[in-house]
């Protein structure tokens, strides 16, 4: 029944809290002027850098670098929010991403079964692909879009109506698999089957509403995709 799996990257493919909270601290060594500055900033992201925690709200969860960059902006005068974006953008290419299960083998089980695979990330394109080629599994996706890649961003569904439309795939028999409220959105408007998993900040009863079912982690795919064969 299914055809094609279309994946969030940040909370999805790698663990969110484990990933991101290396690169909010290394934001605030670069933007920071001192200490006080550092925690003004760090609250304007949501972000509590003393156990590296997100808050429930934090644009860094699900939102774009722009987004982000307009929260930072009423503290960092002289700056433009493109200049923050971009230094925000810098340091996503260079964090380190922690697996939220061991991908390559996944990866390559589910190509195995004939499935193309996608990933739509409200990251950019450029972080991504870097993202992916550190863990050694860029050759495993048919398609790699960012918010800047033309299609615009989640909860929108430009980036999973275009990879559909790029491998002739209908997008009722695509999986969308992310970890917030957007990627199940985006999935439901592209007419989508909407897969949560709980490896960012999001909990169960967050995204159970919006999703036809919620898994652990993405390592539970293969054993959901015998489910719907066998029903």
């Amino acid at each position: 029944m299914i055809a094609g799996i279309i994946f969030d990257k940040d909370g999805t493919l790698f663990d969110f809290r484990a990933s991101w909270a290396g690169w909010a601290r290394a934001v605030l060594a670069e933007l920071g002027r001192d200490g006080d500055h550092a925690t003004a900033l760090a609250v304007a992201m949501g972000f509590d850098p003393g156990p590296g925690q997100f808050h429930p709200d934090s644009p860094v969860i699900a939102g774009t670098s722009a987004e982000v960059a307009e929260a930072l902006l009423p503290h960092l005068p002289g700056l433009s929010a493109r200049a923050v974006a971009l230094r925000l953008d810098a340091q996503a290419v260079r964090a380190r991403m922690e697996p939220a299960v061991p991908l390559a083998p996944l990866l390559g089980a589910l190509r195995g079964r004939g499935l193309r695979l996608g990933l739509a990330t409200n990251d950019v394109e450029q972080a991504a692909r870097a993202h992916l080629a550190a863990a050694g599994i860029a050759d495993l996706f048919d398609y790699v879009a960012g918010a800047d890649s033309g299609h615009g961003a989640k909860p929108g569904p430009g980036m999973l109506l275009d990879f559909a439309a790029a491998h002739g795939l209908d997008p009722a028999r695509v999986a969308m698999v992310g970890d917030s409220t957007h990627d199940l959105i985006a999935g439901r408007a592209a007419g989508m089957r909407p897969v949560a998993v709980l490896t960012g900040i999001a909990r169960e009863p967050d995204l159970a509403p919006l999703a036809e079912v919620v898994l652990p982690d993405i390592g539970a795919l293969p054993h959901w995709l015998d489910r719907l064969a066998a029903a």
